[in-house]
């Protein structure tokens, strides 16, 4: 397996050291964001992709542009920001993340914004990672239906699917698309008295054996179909944002996941 990290993971630490620690750790795949932290609001390009370098690691994607399929307002303008900002620092890819507050977005407005992102992703050689939210109140559930979208968009070569399992077991998803996956998020709930419509975030901590989203199957069986992409860790719960020592838990929740496969 290929594990990376995700900056969420550790919010805490400044660039640098979370890429020292993905090094610590033995990885060389990092995630940065625009949120938690805002590395993107907070650090030039040029020296995100210096520090980069210099740990000697790759950043696989900037996480996210939000909402990606409502392109009105501010967003087509966003979205230019955000590309160039990636490919002023290196990142490979945009993980791109649907509507999440209970509002309908309609297939046709979906394969619209994917036609309309296309050539701003292609003029600056990247990736678009689409990531399905499998919210109840998400307006794009399933990969199935985001896979739709990009073959309508005629999207194939620029967009690839992030595989998250949280999002694969809140939404009841049963196929598996490693072909087509670029990305997988890894992260646990092991709170045992939240029903699964009532999982948020908040709920996401690292995998261990009290996980309750059958982590280990999900990887497993995208082992199994083929897929050899990044894992990155995703965990949003501020148990683990709070952590003295995140390498260590980090490190643990590694041994787990390889030990179980």
């Amino acid at each position: 397996m290929r594990f990376a990290i995700n900056h969420i993971t550790a919010p805490k630490l400044s660039l640098e050291n979370f890429f020292a620690a993905a090094r610590n750790l033995g990885l060389t795949e990092v995630e940065i964001r625009n949120d938690l932290p805002d590395i993107v609001g907070k650090v030039e390009p040029e020296v995100v992709k210096k520090a980069a370098a210099s740990a000697g690691v790759t950043i696989i994607s900037i996480n996210a542009l939000y909402p990606f399929n409502v392109w009105s307002g501010e967003l087509p303008k966003k979205a230019v920001t955000l590309a160039d900002y990636a490919a002023a620092s290196g990142a490979k890819a945009l993980v791109m993340c649907p509507l999440n507050d209970g509002t309908k977005v309609s297939f046709d407005d979906l394969v619209a914004a994917l036609k309309a992102m296309k050539p701003i992703l292609e003029e600056r050689g990247l990736t678009g990672l689409v990531e399905p939210l499998g919210f109840p109140i998400s307006s794009l559930r399933t990969k199935k239906e985001a896979l739709r979208a990009i073959d309508a968009a005629e999207g194939g070569g620029i967009y690839k699917l992030v595989h998250d399992t949280f999002h694969h077991h809140l939404a009841g998803e049963t196929e598996f698309f490693a072909e087509r996956t670029g990305l997988v998020h890894i992260s646990g709930v092991v709170d045992p008295n939240v029903a699964v419509d009532d999982m948020l975030d908040a709920h996401r901590v690292l995998v261990d054996a009290k996980d309750r989203l059958e982590n280990i199957p999900q990887i497993k069986a995208l082992i199994a179909a083929g897929f050899d992409g990044p894992y990155s860790f995703e965990p949003f719960a501020e148990e683990v944002h709070g952590l003295a020592d995140p390498e260590t838990a980090v490190r643990e929740s590694i041994s787990y996941v390889s030990g179980k496969l």
